[in-house]
């Protein structure tokens, strides 16, 4: 890992370090001159044949020779040290910057000698001297002033450090096992909201011209051993011989948006693919047992840049991920963007999130949490312990996003890190690491996270939708409404095959279900999510009865005010629907019915049970519907779907109130 200044900073280093001198040289030792102006330009006269990279090591063997003619020789010792640090050898470099410093305190009229110090002192991780020394180059007033702002920011990256390594949070990292790791590096984890299926990259030896590509692996979790079965390869129209990396997986485990990138031409991604330049986003659906062959992720969001680590949000619609843009120079910083799935399926042009989150350094590995709100990313430009760390931000009401947290030592170090996912849950956190100890080369592990760093926890959704007659399993239109916010969440299909729909949803609220599809009568039901001790799910059976049953139909999302015939707000989202249906099937013809417990007067229970079956009467009415095809009737406490003498056999009060609730409702049936 690499202080995140350090790539800026090493564009300002002069190779020719006597800049900073006053002629002539510090030593008289002719042989030592000579040396030294030879080692000046050996790099750039001895580059690497294969790669044109200067040959510092050649420069750093005549520096020495220089040093051994006159060991006091403090040009000489820069040099070594700025080589040094172009070879990323930054203990080594620290070393000779202190040694030039030792030799001649005030050979730098700038002071820049204790910025380049305290660079490397960070990058290794000796925050105490590094502070030292930063605090040194700022208290000259001669202080470039190119390195001045980046000398602020080093002093907080400094003084942080201390002060997280000094409160270290709890990090107890746990090796995923042997389904998922193996001598290979994995990496770049991806889970669905169940937390049974995790998707990674691994990365594979191949023969000649690839060294090394990258495919898709993919291990289910075994409730009985808990522990991750053996990963196996996604098929082969997903993973070929070109490399595909960093995926991210839809939260029923559907669909896969994924990285591709073109061979040396810039131009051929593979068999059957098509790009747009550089790396691109793929997607891929599961349709049954069969992944589609990839494409081109639909609509705006690739370009000529480099598009890559794609986090796709739960409800599908929302897209994190990087782009980074190349510079005149031939830099390229990469930041976090988004985008949204508008209605005709494609992707909206992508927009830069804010600087509150983007720096002027690399932001990567981005997670947007099940919650919709915490994104985790890693960033070389916020304050941190150096190199690449990992953050956490909020999303707010107002759309916008809070300050940056660092997740704090030692799940940050001075190392990088990247590749978090969070769970859905909010509780654990996968990341890959090398450290020692695991199978070989990058392994993924898990910890607990901090209370303080989780997201909010979030169960998931299963719903499954069949015929109420024969159980079939069907594929149907599933609207899942927040009736605290109105706000839709979720609107699309249950899977072909298995009539299933899985996705996360935040606890503690209450939801609406709406369920169409073609042939059958509308479904609807309301409940509230509220966590249980060791629950991480709700299941939802949504039966489906066929538009030629006259059973009754509840309308379970309709509300009133209490004791009035009022419509209350949040019945408008299932009333247009039944609008609707009734608009697509202009044969039908329904008794609108209100139904009420016994409790109460009998007289005026009938009479509000009729007055809010011609509440919903009279909306359908505005809504268009001819009154020839609607009724109503009001039925008291005449149809009870539990009785009295079942409510009395109850055990608790809860239950008796439950009880009384479900008989109080308003249905409808089909009339011949």
């Amino acid at each position: 890992m690499r202080l995140s200044l350090l790539s800026t900073l090493l564009l300002v280093l002069s190779l020719n370090a006597c800049a900073q001198a006053t002629f002539p040289y510090s030593t008289e030792n002719k042989k030592a001159i000579k040396l030294f102006e030879q080692a000046q330009q050996a790099p750039t006269a001895q580059r690497n044949p294969h790669t044109g990279a200067p040959n510092y090591d050649a420069g750093i063997l005549l520096l020495d020779q220089a040093l051994a003619k006159d060991s006091n020789f403090w040009e000489a010792a820069l040099l070594k040290a700025e080589f040094l640090d172009y070879e990323r050898k930054y203990a080594d470099a620290a070393k000779y910057y202190q040694k030039a410093l030792n030799i001649d305190p005030s050979h730098s009229i700038s002071g820049s000698t204790y910025f380049y110090l305290a660079a490397c002192l960070i990058t290794i991780g000796e925050y105490e001297e590094a502070l030292k020394n930063i605090n040194r180059f700022l208290q000259n007033p001669n202080a470039k002033e190119n390195l001045v702002n980046q000398a602020y920011q080093m002093r907080a990256c400094a003084e942080f450090s201390i002060n997280a390594m000094a409160q270290p949070v709890e990090f107890k990292p746990v090796n995923a096992g042997e389904g998922i790791n193996t001598i290979l590096p994995e990496y770049y984890p991806t889970l669905t909201v169940d937390g049974q299926v995790l998707l990674f990259t691994r990365r594979l030896p191949m023969s000649e011209p690839l060294d090394e590509q990258e495919d898709f692996y993919v291990s289910q979790f075994d409730e009985k051993t808990k522990t991750w079965k053996p990963a196996k390869a996604m098929p082969p129209n997903i993973n070929t011989t070109w490399n595909e990396g960093a995926p991210t997986i839809s939260g029923d485990g559907k669909k896969i948006i994924f990285v591709a990138c073109t061979d040396n031409s810039g131009v051929n991604y593979g068999a059957n693919r098509t790009g747009k330049g550089s790396c691109d986003l793929f997607i891929t659906e599961k349709i049954g047992n069969q992944w589609t062959n990839p494409i081109n992720l639909p609509g705006a969001v690739n370009t000529a840049n480099w598009e890559t680590q794609p986090s796709l949000s739960a409800d599908g619609k929302t897209l994190y991920f990087i782009r980074a843009i190349r510079s005149r120079e031939g830099r390229s910083n990469s930041d976090i963007y988004v985008s949204q799935l508008q209605n005709n399926g494609l992707w909206s042009e992508a927009i830069r999130l804010s600087n509150t989150v983007n720096t002027n350094q690399n932001e990567e590995s981005v997670q947007i949490h099940p919650d919709g709100k915490t994104l985790y990313f890693a960033s070389r430009g916020h304050v941190g312990l150096g190199g690449s760390d990992l953050f956490v931000s909020q999303l707010n009401e107002q759309g916008q996003w809070s300050k940056p947290i660092n997740l704090g030592y030692p799940i940050n170090t001075r190392f990088d890190e990247n590749s978090l996912l969070v769970s859905a849950q909010g509780n654990i956190a996968f990341f890959a690491s090398d450290r020692e100890g695991g199978y070989g080369k990058l392994d993924i592990y898990w910890f607990n996270l901090p209370e303080a760093l989780q997201a909010t926890q979030t169960f998931y959704f299963e719903g499954l939708a069949f015929d109420a007659l024969t159980t079939q399993k069907l594929q149907a239109n599933v609207q899942l409404t927040d009736l605290t916010s109105g706000k839709e969440v979720y609107n699309g299909q249950t899977d072909i095959q298995d009539g299933k729909i899985v996705l996360p949803l935040p606890i503690d609220r209450s939801y609406a279900v709406l369920v169409n599809k073609q042939g059958y009568l509308p479904f609807s039901l309301n409940f509230d999510l509220t966590l249980k001790e060791n629950a991480q799910s709700y299941h939802l059976d949504m039966p489906l009865n066929p538009i030629s049953s006259r059973v009754e139909n509840v309308l379970n999302n309709v509300f009133f005010d209490l004791a009035k015939a009022t419509l209350r707000p949040e019945s408008r989202v299932e009333l247009l629907n039944l609008a609707n249906y009734l608009k697509a099937n202009a044969s039908l013809k329904i008794e609108v019915q209100g139904h009420t417990d016994s409790q109460g007067d009998a007289q005026k229970n009938m009479l509000l049970s009729e007055q809010r079956a011609k509440a919903v009467y009279d909306f359908l009415l505005k809504e268009g519907i001819a009154a020839e095809r609607i009724s109503y009737r009001g039925y008291g406490s005449k149809n009870p779907v539990i009785t009295d003498a079942q409510i009395a056999a109850l055990a608790s009060e809860a239950e008796k109130a439950a009880a009384h609730q479900k008989n109080r409702r308003t249905t409808y049936t089909i009339m011949p």
